[in-house]
């Protein structure tokens, strides 16, 4: 499934998303590693998806 994502500061938003998901992942490693992998997972494909993001034109 896809979803769109409006963020008013564009990639940077996301970025911020993906340390979030990042911190809190390691956070929970010890009483819900399930949980962090998970998290780690979703950041790693937003992360993948940016990248995939052709460079910005100037």
């Amino acid at each position: 499934m896809a979803a769109v994502l409006r963020l008013p500061r564009g990639t940077a938003d996301a970025a911020e998303i993906v340390e979030g998901l990042l911190v809190a992942a390691a956070a929970r490693e010890t009483t819900a590693p399930e949980l962090a992998d998970r998290w780690r997972e979703i950041a790693h494909q937003i992360g993948d998806a940016l990248d995939a993001l052709p460079p910005p034109t100037t």
